[in-house]
């Protein structure tokens, strides 16, 4: 990635992947599309190139990902879902033009229109937590455990017992606390 920012966190689902441009929230929060530009590169990793980005845009894209983050949150918890929330996501997913369209695999894509604007890709992301939100997806909703993070993600594995957003970060960096307060508690033993 572009030197000066962090690094993107991809997922293999968007509309949770897209509300980990905003790590550690209950930490230090790392903002992961901190100008329009960052975004149209977000966007682009994820087959959704668009042509340009305003402020403006950008601003629209924060809204959409922090109401995917309380709404998904609220549906990880089992608690009812923040009414304006769910307002910004559908009007983010009717505002925009997009199509799926099948791919010789056998897999869905979305295909922008020739003049790809923000909105358009913003509506794909808003579909696509709409269809995890209401359960038509195999798979449930989920927070990470680290305190810091708290981020919602969507679990697929087979026992539905993921606890962290991504391996790599979160639970990298709990298991690896874990291991140096047992050194501590037993400074004798072999690592």
């Amino acid at each position: 990635m572009r030197t000066g920012f962090p690094d993107f966190r991809l997922g293999s689902v968007l509309a949770t992947s897209f509300t980990g441009t905003l790590s550690e929230r209950r930490g230090n929060p790392v903002e992961r599309i901190p100008t329009p530009q960052r975004l149209i590169d977000w966007l682009a990793e994820y087959g959704l190139a668009v042509d340009s980005c305003t402020t403006a845009q950008l601003e629209l894209a924060r809204e959409l990902r922090e109401s995917i983050h309380a709404a998904a949150t609220a549906a990880a918890i089992q608690d009812a879902l923040p009414a304006a929330a769910v307002q910004v996501i559908n009007d983010r997913s009717a505002q925009g033009r997009a199509a799926a369209i099948l791919t010789p695999e056998g897999e869905r894509q979305w295909r922008l229109g020739s003049a790809s604007r923000v909105e358009d890709a913003l509506s794909v992301i808003a579909a696509d937590a709409i269809s995890i939100i209401a359960g038509e997806r195999d798979g449930k909703l989920a927070l990470c455990a680290s305190p810091t993070c708290r981020a919602a993600f969507f679990d697929t594995s087979q026992s539905r017992t993921r606890r962290w957003c991504d391996m790599n970060t979160c639970g990298n960096r709990q298991k690896k606390a874990r291991f140096n307060a047992n050194r501590r508690k037993n400074p004798g033993s072999a690592g």
